[in-house]
């Protein structure tokens, strides 16, 4: 299974795809996952093992992301967190680009500095790829979430 622990209870990684990778990721402490993928739904996987997901699937065409598609992830995330046994798995195709720009806004929303974050999540995972627009849409984001 590919995944990547950025701190103790959020990781990242790619894609599920069959009923033995989500019971290595259940085997891990996964409770709840966050998929950013367009093509492949991991609700069907996760129900036998009680695992929550949140279907969030994003087109990776490196094009702006509204602020609601992050704040449907975040806010899944930070409730899933809310329990301190909970552990969570963003998710898309590979863990270069969605999965990592939703950790992103997960380690913001949790206060961490964007900049410090970013550094974090490409020591943890080198095949990390912030394409500037998906950083971008992180910041606007979080902009918005301030106004809120």
């Amino acid at each position: 299974m590919d995944i990547t622990w950025v701190t103790e209870r959020v990781a990242l990684g790619g894609g599920i795809w069959n009923s033995r990778n989500m019971e290595e990721l259940t085997q891990a402490g996964v409770t709840h996952v966050v998929n950013m993928q367009l093509e492949f739904d991991d609700r069907p996987l996760a129900e036998p093992f009680g695992v929550k997901v949140l279907w969030n699937p994003t087109d990776d065409d490196f094009l702006p992301k509204p602020p609601e598609l992050l704040r449907r992830g975040v806010d899944f995330a930070l409730a899933a967190l809310e329990d301190p046994e909970a552990r969570v798995y963003v998710h898309c195709a590979a863990g270069v680009h969605r999965a990592p720009m939703m950790t992103l806004a997960v380690m913001c929303a949790l206060e961490w500095e964007i900049e410090e974050a970013m550094t974090l999540i490409e020591t943890r995972r080198p095949v990390v790829d912030f394409a500037d627009v998906y950083v971008e849409s992180v910041r606007r984001f979080l902009e918005a979430r301030v106004e809120r």
